[in-house]
């Protein structure tokens, strides 16, 4: 029987999931793109509850390692629609990338690692905030 305790403990990791995604979201959003704090957050959140879902839902029937792999797929379409090719540029790459590592933070929040889980968002944070940037080239061909 799922107990009190164990639906609280089951919340905290949603919780969790959604700090942590919304932390990454917030810093894409504080650079003007399009995915930020509401989609990284509900990214997060819901590759969380997949996964509790899947662990505990289900009374130990099936397999909960099918579960994450659909998530990852799922997340691939929602990256794939988030990169935009135009002419001589691709753009989106990064926030693509950015739904991609919060989707499987929050895989990881809901198999309870959360220590790796807020160890890997400070270091997508980090990189995001204070990684190299590519550099944009002007109509002239000059390099910005």
């Amino acid at each position: 029987m799922i107990t009190f305790e164990f639906h609280g403990q089951m919340l905290l990791r949603l919780v969790i999931a959604t700090v942590l995604g919304s932390l990454i979201g917030y810093e894409r959003e504080r650079r003007g793109k399009p995915a930020g704090v509401r989609t990284h957050g509900m990214v997060s959140l819901g590759a969380a509850l997949f996964t509790v879902v899947s662990l505990y839902g289900f009374g130990g029937a099936g397999d909960p390692g099918r579960v994450a792999a659909q998530v990852v797929t799922g997340i691939g379409f929602l990256g794939a629609g988030a990169i935009l090719h135009q002419r001589d540029s691709v753009q989106g790459l990064t926030t693509a990338a950015s739904l991609w590592v919060t989707a499987a933070i929050g895989l990881s929040v809901g198999v309870g690692m959360e220590v790796l889980s807020v160890a890997t968002s400070v270091l997508v944070f980090l990189l995001l905030r204070f990684g190299p940037r590519p550099r944009v080239k002007t109509a002239q061909g000059d390099l910005e």
